[in-house]
């Protein structure tokens, strides 16, 4: 049977997809031991029921109205990390299929992602700081896959940041979740190549814009932004990026805001060949690089995650070490921050949350923790989901 829509939440089923055709006995099972009880069969795109046997509940036939659920809370950063984590493990899971796809020769279905979407941009509306900095964790081996699910996210705040509303937010995630497609043509042993790649390597991975905008012009429910990210999210407004030298003149907003969220989640991760810079020190360091990014956007993405992210190790005043857990509405300067660590007593100290919106304590500067000894900060803001 052609399975239409799950009736019931995209993160209660196991699949990707919420249409395709039930062809596989274990697929069957695994929708009938979920948590869904229903489902919507398209019977012009698959076979009914057999001629004379009664199904187990009859629907009057009536037109599914797509509506938009009501905007979610806010949500602690505690809370959005339990449901982050599912997205993060169903996205990783979706992006692996469309590049097995896309290897396979079948069109790319736009459509099919738009859940996962969606799932991502309430996570991020309810706290961006979970699940952006949760998919900031991958490994080396799953970093092409989740990196693909962080810059949607990544996307999403930054185009509510800018003032654009929720559809070209939505649209602005979706190109983003499809803008390193071309790098499933890329062989293998290039693209998880453990060492500095050779200029004739490197040639081959810089083909991959192309090779996405190839896969996206014959896929299906496609935007032209999403090819254009696809394309254009190596640009730089200097005219140095490539493939085609465009400029703060000549790259298209959505290009522009690609460009930030591409390098950002980059330089942030750990890859095969060198370990992810600290969230806040990426910041300083792009804020360096002129003529890398539009300085509008960078601004406004700067303010998107604040000048010290969540996750990002930080000494106070006081000279307690402490790693960023949420940012304050009305300072970037005064997030909140859990400490761990006194740098005079050379000790650990009794976890505790500093709200410097309502402390005397202020942040020094950006520190590595690894100076004091200091190891696996990130359990202290993001717990066992790190």
């Amino acid at each position: 049977m052609h399975l239409h829509a799950f009736c019931g939440p995209w993160l209660d089923h196991p699949f990707w997809r919420t249409q395709f055709i039930v062809a596989n006995p274990d697929d069957l099972a695994l929708i009938r031991a979920g948590a869904i009880r229903e489902v919507w069969i398209d019977v012009s795109k698959g076979l009914d029921l057999p001629a004379g046997t009664s199904p187990v509940a009859v629907v009057n036939e009536a037109p599914l109205v797509a509506t938009r659920p009501s905007k979610p809370d806010k949500a602690s950063l505690d809370d959005e990390l339990k449901r982050a984590a599912k997205v993060c493990q169903k996205g990783k899971a979706a992006v692996v299929s469309m590049f097995q796809e896309a290897r396979m020769g079948k069109a790319v279905e736009a459509d099919a992602a738009a859940p996962l979407v969606e799932e991502i941009a309430n996570s991020v509306m309810r706290n961006p700081g979970a699940l952006i900095g949760l998919a900031r964790l991958k490994t080396a081996d799953d970093y092409v896959y989740m990196h693909s699910v962080a810059v949607c996210a990544l996307m999403i705040a930054l185009a509510r940041q800018l003032g654009l509303d929720e559809a070209q937010a939505r649209e602005a995630g979706m190109a983003g979740l499809l803008h390193d497609l071309g790098k499933a043509m890329i062989p293998f042993e290039i693209l998880n190549k453990p060492g500095k790649l050779t200029d004739a390597e490197f040639a081959v991975v810089k083909t991959h814009p192309d090779e996405g905008r190839k896969l996206l012009l014959a896929g299906r429910g496609v935007s032209e932004a999403a090819r254009d990210v696809c394309f254009h999210h190596h640009e730089k407004v200097d005219g140095s990026g490539y493939p085609e030298s465009l400029n703060g003149e000549t790259m298209s907003l959505v290009a522009k805001m690609s460009a930030v969220c591409d390098v950002y989640d980059a330089i942030t991760s750990n890859r095969p060949y060198k370990a992810g810079w600290d969230p806040a020190e990426s910041i300083r360091r792009m804020a360096e690089w002129t003529g890398h990014f539009d300085p509008t956007v960078f601004q406004a993405f700067v303010k998107s995650l604040g000048i010290y992210p969540v996750g990002s190790c930080v000494r106070l005043e006081s000279g307690k070490l402490g790693v960023i857990v949420e940012q304050c509405d009305q300072s970037l300067l005064k997030p909140r921050v859990k400490v761990f660590f006194s740098t005079k007593s050379q000790a650990h100290i009794r976890p505790e949350i500093i709200d410097l919106a309502r402390s005397a304590e202020k942040i020094a500067g950006h520190a590595d923790a690894a100076d004091w000894g200091v190891k696996d900060i990130d359990r202290y803001w993001a717990g066992d989901k790190a």
